[in-house]
């Protein structure tokens, strides 16, 4: 039956490959408004999502005839030359005349659809690109030009109308939402792009974001992504000077408040599901340019868990496994936490790395480079790796969680039962923090309905500048955080230190190192204690 339906599967999208280049296609999408460009946005208002160059490049500086024949090119700079966002890093005094050749070679090359040149991202990219960059890209005096250009744009976003609910992947139909809003306020047509893009993005607000605005995957790197392309799109309805719809409004508020607890509250990146170091200061400063304010003084929020003082932060993941639709960032961390003290990284988990299809992909998903308890050397929870992406195949469920926040006592408890199906074991801890004596202490409980013998492991990663050292009477772990000295005990069971991989920076790595705990659970209801103090 599996057979039968992949086999269906590939005939379908197979005949739909022969549709999108038939001439009935073309001409579908070709049904166009001979209108002129009426809104011209402001390119900086890109600038929360684009990397600018502090050097420009004048566009006489590539070479311009072997631009679109170069047969060599990587599929990496073959995305990058066809989205056109090079373009932001061109200098103003570019000739106006040089870059609009490239636009319309393009155009000669591309302009019935190409599988490859308009993939949906990349054609939604290539939309705000040349509408951003409008002060070389577009000539109202050479109307030949004017009307390719003007025919190309509105040609390619009834491309991503009619392909935007068949793309998989959420954070591409958000780009290309805001590339057939842009092109309805640039072309002051309401009804046809502009109605349509506001509908649908409203519609993946509700589908994609939880009651409270934040996304269902839990993904802390998308809660950004969001924010950025809502808070864009809210600019260009600003400057068109068209009514914002209340809709993108109110999910900025919920967005806001969801960035406010992540980020702003701690000016420093945790990684939980997805999150790399981000450097989210460009974007503060992008925030306060435009007069954007965000609070959230909430110490639960997004099923995270986050206690802070001026000087130390614990943090938690203790939110269930999203669906797995939304699972493609999801990492297997329940229970998890981070230290923070005095902005500094004490206790970190290892990161995210992003690229697919990667055995280094499925590593940082696992539960071993979280800062918390396998058994057996199992993750807490299972992914199908015979997906695209790895997607969530088991999930695990929250049981309870609980925080209390005073001045002399802090303490988080959350219990998950990722163990449960497989084990008959549930997973409890407790965390305590004393901040007068600068301590934390922490049990885990590993909680059997069956009583059987289980190897478990307990890690506390480390970034790679942080140095660990054994005492000589294995009973004691330092911790040498820049000037900062900190030990780590467990009394009941041993301790050791190992080595491991940290994907802190997007799609890289570099070693590390973890303190560990290992034993056999042998009990009804065992009880792993351990100590973290600052001394």
């Amino acid at each position: 039956m599996i057979y039968i339906n992949r086999l269906f599967f590939n005939l379908i999208n197979y005949i739909r490959k022969i549709y999108l280049k038939s001439n009935f296609y073309d001409k579908k999408i070709s049904k166009l408004d001979k209108t002129n460009l009426v809104y011209k946005p402001s390119p900086h208002l890109l600038s929360s999502l684009i990397k600018y160059q502090k050097q420009k490049f004048r566009i006489e500086d590539f070479a311009l005839d072997e631009i679109w024949n170069n047969k060599n090119v990587s599929n990496k700079d073959f995305k990058r030359l066809n989205n056109f966002y090079w373009f932001f890093s061109l200098d103003l005094k570019s000739s106006k005349k040089s870059t609009q050749s490239v636009i319309q070679n393009w155009i000669n090359n591309n302009f019935k659809y190409n599988e490859k040149s308009w993939g949906f991202d990349l054609t939604a990219k290539r939309i705000i690109a040349w509408l951003s960059c409008h002060n070389l890209t577009y000539n109202e005096n050479d109307k030949n030009y004017k009307d390719n250009f003007n025919t190309m744009v509105q040609k390619q976003a009834n491309h991503l109308i009619s392909e935007i609910n068949r793309s998989n992947l959420i954070d591409d139909k958000l780009i290309g939402c805001a590339s057939i809003i842009l092109v309805g306020l640039c072309y002051q047509n309401e009804k046809k792009y502009l109605s349509y893009g506001s509908n649908l993005l409203k519609k993946i607000s509700k589908e994609t974001l939880d009651n409270f605005g934040f996304p269902k995957s839990r993904s802390i790197k998308q809660l950004v992504f969001y924010l950025k392309y809502f808070i864009l799109i809210r600019e260009w309805y600003k400057e068109s000077r068209i009514t914002i719809p209340e809709h993108i409004d109110e999910t900025i508020y919920y967005l806001g408040q969801g960035y406010a607890f992540i980020w702003q509250n701690l000016n420093c990146d945790i990684f939980y599901n997805g999150n790399n170091i981000s450097d989210n200061n460009n974007f503060d400063n992008y925030l306060k340019r435009l007069g954007y304010k965000f609070k959230n003084e909430n110490r639960d929020f997004g099923e995270y868990i986050i206690l802070r003082d001026k000087k130390i932060c614990l943090t938690m993941d203790a939110g269930s496994t999203p669906n797995s639709y939304f699972s493609k960032d999801y990492q297997s961390g329940a229970l998890s936490i981070e230290i923070i003290s005095n902005g500094k990284k004490l206790i970190s988990n290892c990161g995210f790395f992003r690229e697919k299809n990667s055995k280094l992909n499925e590593l940082s998903k696992s539960t071993a480079t979280h800062n918390t308890l396998t058994i057996d050397d199992n993750s807490s929870c299972k992914f199908d790796k015979k997906k695209k992406f790895l997607l969530v195949k088991k999930g695990l469920k929250i049981l309870k969680k609980n925080s209390i926040y005073e001045k002399n006592y802090w303490k988080i408890s959350a219990s998950h039962d990722g163990y449960q199906k497989k084990y008959n074991t549930i997973h409890e801890r407790e965390i305590e923090f004393f901040p007068e004596k600068t301590t934390f202490i922490g049990t885990d409980k590993i909680i059997k309905k069956i009583n059987k013998n289980y190897k478990f492991d307990i890690r506390f990663h480390v970034e790679p500048n942080v140095k660990l050292m054994k005492t000589q009477d294995n009973k004691t772990i330092l911790i040498e955080l820049d000037d900062e000295g900190w030990k780590f005990t467990c009394d009941n069971f041993d301790i050791n230190i190992d080595n491991g991989l940290y994907f802190g920076k997007k799609n890289s790595y570099t070693n590390n190192q973890h303190i560990f705990i290992s034993g056999i659970s042998n009990n009804q209801i065992d009880n792993i204690k351990w100590e973290i103090k600052k001394i």
